[in-house]
């Protein structure tokens, strides 16, 4: 008796900001991983995995809207499901 809905598969492509086109609400009623270069990363705005980057908020920087820029880390990135 498995009464676990299946999870939607992750995007190559994902924004947590709403106002993006890459935002896809039902993915983040889950809680999902980002691994950078084999290290797991907590601050990812967003990902794109075939292209190799995640792009994570500055600490100070803010941008003349009130939002924090974001900066570009690029390496080997892999999207998972939490348990």
């Amino acid at each position: 008796m498995n009464d676990t809905k299946s999870l939607p598969t992750l995007p190559d492509r994902l924004s947590g900001n709403p106002r993006s086109p890459h935002y896809v609400a039902e993915i983040f009623e889950h809680n999902i991983g980002i691994l950078l270069n084999g290290k797991e990363r907590n601050d990812v705005e967003e990902y794109c995995i075939s292209e190799g980057w995640v792009k994570i908020p500055s600490p100070k920087a803010l941008d003349r809207r009130g939002q924090p820029l974001l900066m570009t880390l690029k390496g080997e990135v892999e999207a998972f499901y939490l348990n």
